[in-house]
């Protein structure tokens, strides 16, 4: 029957169960929808034959709180859910967020810091034995020893820290049931050690072959330079085809073994995963409670692939996902959309087609699937490497057959975009329709920076590609007659940004008159480059040093320069000035972002009167404002002038 997997033990017997295989406990609430992943891999289960129960959001304070099922015969399940528990609390400042989107009415506090370990420590209470499998981001991105920014220290895996067995890491349809599957066939859990996309601990080594044996934990604690050089192996070895069995060693003998990732799902089975019961929205036990705002941005989206061969360096797909694009045909991305336009609250707007990079819809190159991506060079960066293959027509194609279903009237594409790839396209066709069919007035895109030096650091193209696209798309809107803008993604206090960068792009928005809203802190999240280069200083590909701002108050000073223009940034901004010797930005020139202080109040002097000053005497005099101002006050008090004191005296 189609419905909500169990939620308690009512549902349960409702379907004539007297238990389940897997108990699953999640730290979101239960969404049964494709954008989540504990609702792929617990359909997944049971289009296998297992009978899972869901248990969202359990108090960790009550270890009777996981036993709403009694005991599972085969093992628990746990997820922190959607986001890492750390990053869905905490700002980059470290601030606790307000709001949880993954949680009933977005209260927080529902789940733990450090959901993942908490939820297992909590099984491990009353059972002793259980197998306990975590799987979810949070536990595949801190799999080996990671840095933990919130902690700022460097921790070991997750697997020894929560007590549990196994870690099912990166996307794990096809690990969990292989699991599921030596499980039910009475092999005992610490037996399991063959299965790809796997972590498991060992106390030997045996049997292993073509393995690679990391450094010991605490040789990485006592050195940041030795973790460097453990994360560019754990780097070089993240792809299915070539990657290497790592073993990360730990006192009282035992290891942490990394199994390959596993190799990515074919068009059919990604068809097969999408095409699930899924009840495509929250759980009624919700709506009381005001539902889950988490939804309302994928309600009416699709998954077109995963994967990503992009390299930014802040970011952890290549951890997660891998470099590997998998995709779906057309026909499953259409059947999906005739479902959500039969919704009731559909109004006519696809929201996205995509995923990670939503113009990739195929591997990079033809080797990928036979040998793997490349270990020592990107696919885009620094330039795009001669094998890619830059072709946006099957994307074209699926987009343009949306477009004509009944009932549609705008398909928008919100997941990033690469703009590298489109400039590589000598074909403008999708360029121009994405334009004219696919933007509502404007489109968001991510530079992250404008100088050179920073971009070298975050893994993107020069700056040269950014303004070339910029110019491309003005062109193409001033030919298609629309008033469409680009919004840009920015990132402050990234490694390699010092305030002499941050004041460079402060003068590119300025002369491109760029007022953003947003602006993102460079935030360390566990398994990638950036994050190693945050911690260790170096660039763990070169070991070549990197500057870091650790400091938070400069790191506000370089957030406040991107938004120079708020008055609330405006002490921080003419400190940053001050400090970089940029006091020329300080002034009435166009050039100038903020104007001086006022003598008399110590704030900007902005007013009216002032600013007529100032253009009296750059325009009249060719002068500066501070020199016009010093004559002016000279002459108020000269015999005779009508400002001067003789004036004001009764007659």
């Amino acid at each position: 029957m189609k419905d909500f997997l169990p939620v308690c033990r009512e549902d349960m017997e409702k379907r004539g169960w007297d238990g389940v295989d897997f108990t699953y406990v999640i730290g979101d609430a239960y969404v049964d929808h494709p954008s989540f992943g504990p609702a792929i891999i617990s359909r997944v289960l049971e289009s296998a034959g297992y009978r899972v129960g869901i248990i969202a959001q359990p108090d960790w304070k009550d270890p009777e709180s996981i036993n709403v099922f009694g005991e599972p015969r085969l093992g628990f399940l746990v997820s922190a859910g959607n986001m890492d528990s750390m990053v869905n609390h905490y700002s980059v400042s470290k601030k606790r967020r307000s709001k949880d989107f993954f949680t009933p009415g977005g209260v927080m506090g529902k789940r733990p810091d450090h959901a993942t370990v908490v939820y297992g420590n909590l099984i491990r209470q009353t059972y002793k034995k259980k197998p306990i499998i975590i799987g979810g981001i949070e536990a595949s991105l801190r799999r080996m020893a990671h840095y933990d920014y919130w902690d700022n220290c460097l921790k070991r895996s997750v697997l020894l820290d929560s007590q549990a067995d196994i870690i099912s890491y990166g996307m794990g349809e096809r690990s969990i049931v292989e699991i599921a599957d030596a499980l039910n066939s009475g092999i005992s859990v610490e037996n399991i050690t063959f299965i790809k996309g796997t972590v498991y601990k060992s106390r030997n080594l045996d049997g292993l072959y073509d393995h690679i044996v990391l450094p010991h934990y605490n040789d990485l604690k006592s050195d940041k330079l030795n973790y460097a050089r453990s994360f560019y192996i754990q780097y070089c070895n993240t792809d299915a085809f070539s990657g290497k069995i790592l073993a990360e060693p730990y006192d009282g003998g035992i290891y942490v073994v990394q199994n390959p990732m596993s190799p990515p799902l074919s068009m059919e089975e990604m068809d097969k995963v999408y095409a699930l019961p899924y009840m495509r929205t929250y759980h009624p036990c919700y709506e009381k409670d005001g539902g889950i705002d988490a939804i309302k941005e994928v309600k009416f989206s699709l998954i077109s692939n995963r994967g990503c061969y992009g390299g930014c360096n802040f970011c952890a797909l290549t951890f997660h996902q891998g470099r590997i694009i998998q995709v779906r045909s057309h026909e499953s991305i259409v059947n999906e959309a005739k479902i959500i336009i039969n919704d009731p609250d559909f109004k006519g707007y696809i929201h996205d087609v995509g995923g990670p990079t939503a113009n990739f819809r195929a591997p990079a190159c033809d080797k990928q699937l036979k040998r793997g991506v490349c270990t020592n060079r990107q696919c885009l960066f620094p330039k795009p490497c001669p094998n890619l293959k830059v072709d946006h027509s099957d994307y074209l194609e699926l987009l343009r057959e949306l477009r004509e279903l009944p009932k549609v009237k705008k398909v928008f594409i919100r997941s990033g975009i690469r703009f590298d790839y489109i400039m590589a396209d000598p074909d403008d066709t999708f360029f121009r329709e994405m334009c004219e069919h696919h933007i509502s007035g404007q489109l968001k895109v991510a530079p992250e920076h404008i100088s050179d030096t920073v971009l070298k650091t975050l893994g993107k193209p020069e700056n040269s590609v950014y303004r070339a696209f910029c110019k491309k798309y003005a062109d193409i809107n001033k030919k298609l007659g629309k008033p469409q803008y680009l919004v840009p993604y920015l990132m402050s206090s990234h490694p390699g940004s010092t305030l002499k960068e941050a004041i460079e792009l402060a003068e590119y928005l300025r002369d491109n008159h760029l007022s953003p809203e947003q602006v993102q802190d460079f935030y360390p999240t566990p398994s990638t480059i950036s994050t190693c280069m945050y911690y260790t200083g170096v660039d763990p590909r070169t070991m070549k040093p990197v500057f870091v701002e650790h400091d938070p108050h400069r790191k506000a000073m370089q957030r406040a320069l991107i938004q120079y223009k708020n008055p609330k940034n405006y002490d921080l901004v003419h400190e940053a000035l001050e400090l970089a010797h940029r006091t020329d930005l300080i002034g009435f020139d166009k050039k100038c972002l903020i104007h001086p202080r006022n003598k008399n109040d110590g704030r900007s002097s902005s007013s009216k009167k002032e600013k007529q000053y100032a253009t009296e005497a750059e325009k009249k005099y060719g002068i500066s404002f501070d020199k016009y101002d010093k004559i002016q006050n000279q002459s108020k008090n000269q015999p005779g002038s009508k400002h001067s004191s003789g004036r004001r005296r009764k007659k």
